[in-house]
């Protein structure tokens, strides 16, 4: 392929060749271009402006010395005219510049489809990241309300066993004041009892001291002792709890 930076018509040599002949390889002006589309021999040759092309030097086959102009599409490689009855002979071939161009659009929907979907992913994956981070909220809230929901319950039930304590302590406690009740008026009367006996103690005998004293035997014996009740004893059993014991009632997590 002719260099770019010439960009002086090849036909007049004097007017700026800015188009370019991708049949003849040649820089060609406004007016040679109209010239040689009009000939019958080069009418359907294919034009490109010349600041499309990409500057390079021309390559030569180095077993022919001849500009490569071909492209071997069995070998895939570029080759000149004389190659096609050479080693290369009943092979197919094409326009270098149409190989070309074939090649370059082959890229460039290659890289138009990489980039696509590398976008595509990038989407996804980002898309995916904003999902990600809400199920990870939605997670802990989920564990915060269990665990406060199970706070809760704990709290009721530690409040309602309290209650139950209190009350149940209360009727084993009125038994004992009742029996320490008794106790104490049985101790009253028979201290009265025992005044009484001193009190006779110091009387001078007479007909009436007999009966006296038997009626106090009488009162004494009235007076009833009661055993002591059975004192009651209140004991807390604690369970063992584990931290895996924890995290089974509040719940689990899966990753997938």
């Amino acid at each position: 392929m002719a260099q770019a930076a010439s960009k002086t018509c090849e036909i007049c040599v004097s007017a700026p060749g800015s188009q370019y002949c991708l049949d003849c390889e040649q820089f060609y002006c406004e007016n040679c271009k109209s010239l040689h589309k009009r000939q019958k021999l080069s009418t359907n040759h294919q034009f490109q402006h010349a600041s499309e092309l990409i500057p390079e030097g021309k390559s030569r086959c180095s077993q022919h010395k001849e500009e490569f102009n071909l492209m071997c599409n069995t070998c895939n490689v570029p080759v000149c005219t004389s190659c096609v009855t050479g080693k290369h002979n009943k092979h197919e071939f094409s326009k270098l510049v149409d190989a070309i161009a074939q090649l370059l659009g082959e890229n460039e929907k290659q890289v138009r489809d990489k980039t696509n979907e590398a976008n595509q992913n990038i989407t996804k994956i980002e898309d995916s990241l904003k999902s990600f981070d809400n199920d990870v909220k939605s997670v802990i809230k989920a564990i915060t309300d269990q665990s406060n929901m199970i706070k809760r319950m704990i709290d009721k039930s530690v409040a309602q066993m309290i209650v139950l304590v209190k009350e149940q302590s209360k009727k084993e406690k009125d038994k004992l004041m009742k029996s320490l009740s008794s106790a104490k008026s049985v101790l009253v009367a028979g201290q009265n009892l025992d005044k009484r006996r001193r009190d006779l103690d110091k009387t001078r005998p007479d007909e009436t001291m007999v009966q006296r004293i038997n009626k106090m035997k009488e009162e004494i014996n009235e007076l009833h002792i009661e055993s002591p009740p059975e004192f009651p004893k209140i004991a807390f059993e604690s369970k063992a709890v584990t931290e895996d014991d924890i995290r089974q009632l509040i719940g689990t997590y899966t990753f997938r």
